[in-house]
């Protein structure tokens, strides 16, 4: 018999939406005005349907009076908050084009982030954690050409934007979203590159609310839901899985606390009856192991989900026991793809939860093909896993070239993961094309930190690698060659050099110098031997 090809789509009787994310966002707010929407457990703030569009209103129109709109970039640079939320809607329905910043970036990401993307006007915190934002903004401003406006929260000048909003016509906000499409592009995400420069993701209405709405359709929300959101705003799992997913389904959008912290999760979904929880396996395991566990009643969990790395097979069984959350999901995606293309549906066997990342979504198509002849292969067989239909990216932002890259003339996204496809259509992932590291959720390319290692004066060469790590699934390991004369650097001069130019989990937590790298016959450095000896080096065997 011959073997049926790695191929599968997701066929669905529920149709995608038509939509732009404002025009859903209105809809939701007539079918439940009254029902809470979100709510800011930490500071006790809370809005029903009707108050929050009132708070996006204001902030679309206050936005709009300082001449930003449609195709603007607008810049956020905030932890979860409240108004990371209004910006993230209110942008929506006045056609700006938000564009994400990871709070963990220092001066020299965020000064290439505002002048690659163009960004007309920044919303940020004015400090966060031991991070002077304010600072480092003014730091950066005179080389960000296209920056005209910089509003902080809580600031007089937030105060205004708002107040002027509130005072502005509702008919030319209503003007203003009738001219925009469900294909114009709505959203830039920073995913790290292989070139040293993180690639802006640029993503439409129609990418991101239908994929939020297909992760909220498998997880079975309705207007019941409280879904608590931990997982950080600024990557599609908490903007489009979360807050996405929770607003076209009229669920309730849970914040715990601006960043993850164990206690402040476990104490929201308590107080506020959460009956969805996302994460990280690393925050599962953190939530798990928190000494007070046992005295909280989680009993209002029935779903979740549970993306970034691999879950641990205990960890899994822990969180559907001791949780709770018998029906939680594992999600794969990418931000390229809005991000969701494969998810575990609440009826899949623990067994296909931990070894497998499910299905293809609805009206997706995933293949596994052969990285050298593009061909699919047979069922059973590895291969790189490719995804197209909706959710794939318009492309990365003023990048032709790297977009050219990744998606084919036939707009297949090549992931660059290595999966297999089983019988029944379930995707498993066996390894990366490329290097790159999951350290607890977040994306690291090697290459960007080899070439910050390479501008050290004692360094000649660095090779950056992944090695297994209990806590974050894996760490980073620096092998380093120095220049002659040099004395060998450690790794805690490596983490004073990076301290302030690297965002915090792209420092190498190991360093290991070395005369030369392991090399293939032809030139190459071979990463694969060097994890091995590295498992040695660090007793990780």
């Amino acid at each position: 018999m011959v073997a049926l090809p790695a191929y599968a789509s997701g066929t669905s009787e529920v149709p995608l939406l038509g939509d732009t994310i404002g025009d859903n966002f209105d809809r939701t707010v007539v079918h439940f005005p009254d029902r809470d929407a979100l709510v800011e457990h930490a500071t006790g703030r809370r809005w029903t349907y009707a108050q929050l569009k009132a708070e996006v209103d204001a902030v679309a129109l206050g936005l709009a009076a300082r001449g930003i709109g449609k195709g603007d970039r607008v810049g956020i640079w905030a932890p979860n908050c409240a108004e990371w939320t209004f910006v993230q809607y209110a942008t929506a329905k006045i056609g700006a084009i938000l564009v994400n910043i990871n709070p963990a970036y220092r001066v020299h990401e965020l000064e290439f982030v505002l002048n690659q993307s163009g960004v007309v006007a920044l919303v940020a915190v004015s400090s966060f954690k031991t991070s002077d934002y304010a600072a480092m903004i003014e730091q950066v401003r005179p080389r960000c050409t296209a920056l005209r406006d910089v509003l902080l929260i809580g600031s007089t000048q937030w105060t205004e934007l708002v107040e002027a909003g509130r005072a502005g016509d509702p008919a030319a906000l209503a003007a203003a979203q009738s001219a925009l499409s469900p294909d114009d592009p709505i959203n830039i995400q920073y995913t790290s590159g292989t070139t040293g420069f993180p690639k802006g993701a640029t993503l439409s209405h129609h990418n991101i609310l239908n994929n939020g709405y297909f992760v909220g359709e498998l997880c079975g929300y309705t207007e019941q839901d409280r879904v608590a959101i931990p997982v950080p705003f600024y990557h599609c799992f908490g903007m489009v899985m979360g807050n996405l997913g929770a607003t076209t389904h009229g669920a309730c959008m849970v914040i715990p606390a601006q960043a993850f912290d164990p206690k402040s999760t476990l104490d929201a979904v308590q107080a506020e009856r959460c009956t969805s929880l996302y994460g990280v396996p690393t925050m599962f395991i953190a939530e798990l192991s928190h000494p007070e566990f046992d005295s909280y009643d989680l009993s209002s969990l029935r779903t979740g989900i549970m993306a970034g790395s691999p879950c641990p097979v205990e960890v899994m069984k822990q969180v559907i026991d001791r949780m709770g959350m018998r029906e939680v999901t594992i999600c794969y995606g990418m931000t390229e793809t809005s991000p969701v293309s494969t998810q575990t549906r609440a009826d899949d066997s623990v067994d296909r939860r931990v070894s497998t990342v499910g299905r293809v979504h609805p009206h997706l198509e995933v293949k596994v093909v052969d990285p050298g002849t593009g061909l699919t292969v047979p069922r059973g067989e590895q291969g790189e896993l490719c995804t197209r239909g909706y959710s794939v990216m318009l492309g990365y932002w003023g990048q032709p070239d790297k977009t050219a890259e990744v998606i084919d003339a036939a707009r297949w996204m090549h992931t660059g993961d290595l999966a297999v496809m089983d019988e029944q259509g379930y995707v498993g992932i066996t390894g990366r094309i490329k290097d790159m590291v999951i350290r607890g959720g977040e994306n690291i390319y090697p290459r960007e930190v080899e070439e910050f290692l390479y501008t050290h004066p004692d360094v000649l060469d660095a090779q950056v690698i992944g090695v297994p790590d209990e806590r974050y699934g894996e760490e980073l390991m620096a092998w380093i060659r120095m220049r002659p004369g040099a004395e060998p650097i450690t790794a805690e001069v490596v983490r004073e050099y990076c301290a302030g130019k690297l965002a915090h989990y792209k420092v190498p937590r190991y360093v290991h110098v070395v005369d030369e790298f392991p090399m293939t016959v032809t030139g190459k450095i071979r990463k694969v031997e060097m994890r091995e000896r590295a498992a040695e080096i660090l007793g990780l065997s």
